[in-house]
């Protein structure tokens, strides 16, 4: 073979391997990342925060960090504690047409689901029926709405980004475990209906603008308060931390289920 061809044939085998991503970088790096939320972005429940984080509670153990060092995205972290739809439209500054990547998880506190977990956790005879029916109908007449106009506005700002809306668990597993909190058996099957609800309601607006949500109760069955392996803080001191993904809730049910969500975005760019 001449020389002339065999060059010809070197650089053309080269070309080869580097479309397909072998001998060299398999895909370009993805663009910026903004991390949109409440407590359950922010990483409330790993104990560790950000010392300028302030109220909003962000951390090194959240999810959207390790999301974005595996992906090797830049990340805004605009995510808050106790953030509600109106907080999270006040989050979407970074946003811009060179956006690639966006998450957000946003309703619980809407529904007001903290307060109705602390009704359920008083006392008898104190009950929290009232409570968490209240909380159903906001989700299913008042919460769609809200969606719309958040999801709306984030197409509108990051129009060629990859938007993940991420879910929220169930909480419970039907046991009584913790004396400070006594939230019955019942109660508790009633607050995990609450959770499905939320879940099928967010999901639903997601998929109408065109948004993968990742509905992450499936990876948490077996992990819930009182299970052996939690991945969810039960009454916690301090009560911040109560009933919120913890550390390993984060790292191992969360993080991936938000970067393979992500992922087919940054294979694409």
């Amino acid at each position: 073979m001449r020389s002339g061809t065999r060059l010809a044939l070197a650089t053309a085998i080269a070309t080869l391997l580097t479309l397909i991503g072998v001998g060299g970088q398999a895909g370009a790096a993805p663009g910026p990342y903004t991390a949109l939320g409440d407590s359950y972005s922010s990483g409330v429940g790993t104990r560790t925060y950000y010392s300028d984080s302030g109220s909003c509670y962000r951390g090194p153990k959240a999810y959207p960090v390790q999301v974005a060092a595996r992906l090797g995205a830049p990340l805004t972290f605009a995510a808050c504690s106790g953030a509600r739809v109106p907080d999270v439209l006040n989050q979407l500054g970074s946003l811009t047409t060179s956006t690639a990547l966006v998450t957000v998880s946003v309703g619980g506190n809407d529904a007001g689901f903290a307060d109705v977990i602390t009704q359920c956790a008083l006392p008898w005879p104190w009950t929290c029926t009232t409570d968490i029916t209240g909380a159903n109908n906001y989700i299913r007449n008042t919460l769609p709405g809200a969606l719309n106009n958040l999801y709306n506005q984030i197409r509108t700002r990051a129009p060629n980004a990859r938007v993940v809306v991420v879910g929220y668990p169930r909480l419970f597993n039907g046991e009584e475990c913790n004396v400070g909190a006594r939230i019955s058996p019942s109660e508790q099957s009633a607050l995990n209906a609450t959770a499905d609800l939320l879940a099928t309601t967010i999901a639903g607006r997601a998929a109408a603008y065109g948004f993968r949500f990742v509905d992450v109760r499936p990876a948490f069955t077996g992990h819930a308060v009182c299970d052996d392996a939690e991945w969810l803080n039960g009454l916690s001191n301090p009560v911040l931390e109560s009933y919120h993904p913890n550390a390993a809730g984060h790292t191992s049910g969360y993080t991936p289920l938000v970067a393979n969500a992500l992922s087919a975005a940054v294979t694409k760019v």
